[in-house]
């Protein structure tokens, strides 16, 4: 599906008889056109989403390049394809290939990559000596996850420590909204292992708990980006001294906020 309009895969779909001058021009059809047995066979069709296009048209749907917690980044990668896919689509096994490398993976100072959105363009395939598979510079977009700072999310609170409340969207975790971000006064229960908001009323402090698995609307403040690529050990004394593992960082972590009206536990402003 990525690559129906562009590059070798290119399928063009049109009726019977050609098109008229001004389809040909315009890559549409008139609303007002009669139906013909093709229309009838291939189902109805919207006069503002035409199936036939130009063979010049490369139009794809547009979406926003920054829209709410997603955003499309266009990347240019080459791709190898191993001689035993030649047989198929190359659109389909450069999309597959782009996913195999890319889906899941965080990008410095990029975001989470999600998924391909679309091919816009296949240079020239080359195939190197002593190596059967060909290789195609590939420029494409990619779905990937960025949300800007101060934009109002909800997930789900994964957990509780004393460094904050740790926040899940179910895709990603490392989320994390710190002492000093939440509703206050809070306070740390040892015993539970969860954080608590002392509400102040005029019959006394009421405890509300922030129980794991409840839904949480919170703002991003902040966000931190970590170079997690691979590095041998400075020195042979210091990898032979350090007995313990070295913890393991996220590359992609976001810093979140609730200390504000109506970020916070959903429950705690549902009306009655």
């Amino acid at each position: 599906p990525y690559g129906d309009t562009l590059g070798p895969g290119f399928q063009l779909r049109c009726r019977p008889g050609g098109l008229r001058d001004w389809d040909r021009q315009s890559g549409l059809r008139h609303p007002r056109r009669p139906v013909s047995d093709w229309d009838r066979q291939s189902g109805p069709r919207h006069p503002r989403r035409p199936r036939c296009l130009c063979v010049t048209d490369t139009r794809v749907p547009r979406v926003p390049r920054a829209g709410g917690m997603f955003v499309l980044v266009e990347m240019v990668d080459t791709v190898r394809i191993p001689p035993w896919q030649f047989e198929r689509k190359l659109n389909d096994s450069i999309a597959e290939e782009l996913n195999k490398k890319l889906a899941n993976k965080v990008v410095y100072n990029v975001g989470l990559c999600i998924c391909l959105f679309d091919i816009t363009k296949l240079e020239d395939a080359y195939v190197f000596p002593g190596d059967g598979a060909s290789h195609t510079k590939v420029h494409f977009r990619y779905v990937v996850f960025h949300p800007f700072l101060d934009e109002i999310l909800i997930g789900k609170i994964k957990g509780c420590s004393p460094e904050g409340v740790h926040v899940s969207l179910g895709f990603f975790d490392d989320i994390l909204i710190p002492p000093e971000s939440l509703q206050q006064p809070a306070k740390f229960d040892e015993a539970e292992q969860v954080w608590v908001w002392e509400y102040e009323t005029e019959e006394g402090a009421h405890d509300l708990y922030m129980d794991t698995g409840e839904e949480l609307r919170f703002r991003v403040v902040d966000e931190s980006f970590v170079d997690t690529s691979p590095t041998g050990p400075s020195s042979a004394e210091a990898a032979s001294s350090s007995e313990e593992l070295p913890r393991k960082e996220a590359p992609y972590t976001l810093v979140g906020s609730i200390c504000e009206p109506g970020l916070g536990l959903l429950s705690w402003w549902t009306s009655s």
